[in-house]
């Protein structure tokens, strides 16, 4: 069984307050993009147990890797007594704010549940994913969502509308606990327009989406990383709607109207910054596009 493990991306993230038990309660607009990690599940009869293998060395193959631990988790609750084979190609660059460990873990549940056909609902799934990471019940449900709460909490919303989302990773790692500790999430005084944004994707509006997109986590970490508003206005300047960071960084991402504009910033990027990895794709609920990865 082969299965596409999507990335994702925030058109806007909010923290609401930093909660009594340490965890800070957001509203974020999430969003599916084309771009992937794959997944190939086999079982194995007869011989219990999981065997995880990946094509970058530095990525671990044991209860330190997400997909393990969602195979692990399943099948210890459905009482699975076979084994599993799982090989991950990685392509969503890792700790880049694209929930590429979280996607892959989704996925992972959603893989084992067919394969030994368990006959898990969704929201099963979901709620099982809500113990591996907090972006995993929304990499099970995928599409377009408004997530609140810790990121549990979802609202499923109408596809995007299509458009060209042009990709840029610079060559640095963002430590998410570092970016949450370093939040003074109880006195920010500017939030995203979240209700904003959701009547804008209502309504298809690309313009009141663009016009919208925003990040309060930008506030620690581009102080920290000056290269993300540096790449931000590098794609505004070449003819994005908009640019923002996502998740916790340090993925830039920005929106365009015109493939063609887009495909010359991504070519203007990758000659500057030949470091970073920069790649062209689109909103993976837009109809009649390619889920391009490269």
């Amino acid at each position: 069984m082969i299965l596409r493990a999507t990335a994702k991306i925030n058109l806007a993230l909010d923290v609401v307050r930093k909660r009594e038990d340490g965890y800070h309660e957001v509203r974020m607009i999430m969003q599916m993009i084309g771009m992937y990690d794959r997944l190939e599940i086999d079982a194995v009869s007869g011989k219990p147990g999981i065997s995880l293998s990946t094509n970058l060395p530095f990525i671990p193959t044991d209860q330190g890797n997400l997909v393990y631990r969602a195979a692990d988790l399943l099948m210890q609750d459905a009482g699975v007594t076979d084994g599993v084979r799982i090989s991950l190609e990685k392509f969503i660059p890792v700790a880049a704010g694209l929930a590429g460990g979280s996607s892959d873990a989704a996925q992972t549940l959603i893989g084992i549940n067919q394969l030994f056909r368990l006959g898990y609902s969704r929201e099963k799934l979901m709620a099982l994913g809500k113990k591996i990471g907090a972006d995993v019940p929304y990499c099970v449900m995928q599409g377009t969502a408004l997530a609140e709460g810790i990121g549990e909490i979802l609202t499923p919303l109408p596809g995007m509308p299509a458009c060209s989302i042009l990709i840029c990773k610079p060559n640095i790692s963002v430590s998410t606990k570092m970016v949450y500790e370093n939040l003074h999430a109880n006195s920010l005084t500017e939030h995203p327009d979240v209700d904003g944004m959701t009547e804008a994707i209502k309504n298809g509006d690309l313009d009141g989406i663009t016009g919208r997109l925003d990040n309060v986590l930008e506030t620690v970490t581009v102080r920290e990383f000056p290269i993300i508003e540096t790449i931000k206005q590098k794609m505004k300047a070449m003819g994005a709607e908009n640019a923002i960071m996502s998740g916790s960084g340090p993925t830039v991402f920005g929106i365009f109207k015109n493939e063609k504009t887009a495909e010359a910033c991504r070519d203007a990027l990758r000659q500057e910054m030949p470091s970073a990895r920069t790649f062209l794709t689109w909103p993976q609920n837009a109809k009649n596009v390619p889920d391009l990865r490269d």
